[in-house]
């Protein structure tokens, strides 16, 4: 098993559009990064570990899901109608992917950026570097309950 950071601006995708999907899974579409499409193409698999992040003018991790499919060719790639259409991608030939993920929990409180750059031990997350821009990135799974435990711990400081 393997563990991603997953970010979405929260007006096109937010936590709580997925805990509002059907038993709370639904598609990781739109990527039109070749490093992320090749994560989700290549190495992103059922069961791994997603931590949930909000991207914009509050950037916080926000919850955890869960893979429930693996990679699989971005259908609205196709549709002229989507704010995600490439021409160049068909179904013949797909360029772009997705994952399927289920919802897991919200954190009672986002965990800002900011609050995350405190944690010697988060020091070496991708999501920390400077000019780290990537929408799915991997991360340790000692980054991934580190986190988790942050939503569930009274830390000094914090």
């Amino acid at each position: 098993m393997k563990h991603w950071l997953m970010k979405s601006e929260p007006t096109a995708f937010a936590i709580d559009d997925l805990m509002a999907c059907p038993d709370g899974i639904d598609h990781w579409d739109g990527v039109r990064n070749y490093q992320a499409r090749n994560f989700l193409r290549d190495e992103i698999l059922e069961g791994d570990r997603v931590l949930f992040y909000h991207s914009g003018k509050m950037p916080a991790v926000v919850g955890t899901a869960r893979v429930v499919r693996k990679g699989y060719p971005d259908h609205t790639a196709w549709d002229p109608r989507s704010g995600h259409f490439d021409p160049k991608s068909t179904p013949d030939t797909p360029i772009w992917y997705m994952v399927d993920i289920r919802f897991e929990i919200k954190f009672d409180t986002p965990l800002p950026l900011t609050e995350l750059r405190r944690f010697p031990a988060l020091a070496g997350m991708q999501l920390l570097k400077k000019g780290m821009r990537l929408s799915i990135q991997p991360v340790t799974q000692s980054e991934f309950d580190f986190i988790v435990a942050l939503d569930r711990a009274d830390l000094p400081g914090s």
